[in-house]
């Protein structure tokens, strides 16, 4: 079997150690996140879960655009690190770019501010206060449908 006759999904499944709650609520507020499913470790069937970390997020599925997302507060260990990767938001005005990047740099640090670029109209990055790298992308305007006249 090759990769082609296969149908699956890669999601990123995101670790904030101990900040879930906080992150969804900034998500929500920032790009509009919406949560599909949560589950607190209250609620896991798993005897193993320390009483301290009860209402902490065990596991939550959150759409963000088109996108479903997948995190938990993980071990709880109150720092997370996210390194080697960055979540792309593409968006199809530099208006929406500018506003999605104001939201997630607020309490963030801007790594490379927006502007135009060879391959976008509006091209920034950004690390949000939870340390999550952004590639905030406008795509390019589509070409228009050329005709001509015989």
């Amino acid at each position: 079997m090759t990769t082609s006759d296969q149908t699956f999904h890669v999601q990123p499944y995101l670790n904030f150690a101990g900040r879930c709650e906080e992150a969804l609520e900034f998500y929500r507020r920032a790009l509009g996140a919406r949560v599909q499913f949560l589950m607190r470790f209250k609620e896991n069937p798993d005897p193993g879960c320390p009483p301290a970390n009860a209402e902490k997020i065990c596991h939550v599925s959150f759409q963000v655009g088109q996108t479903l997302l997948m995190a938990s507060d993980g071990r709880c260990e109150g720092a997370p690190s996210f390194k080697g990767f960055s979540l792309s938001l593409n968006v199809k005005s530099v208006a929406e770019a500018e506003k999605f990047f104001a939201a997630l740099a607020d309490g963030g640090e801007v790594q490379m501010p927006l502007a135009k670029t060879f391959f976008s109209p509006s091209f920034g990055m950004v690390a949000d206060r939870f340390g999550l790298c952004w590639m905030i992308h406008t795509l390019p305007a589509t070409p228009a449908a050329t005709s001509s006249s015989p």
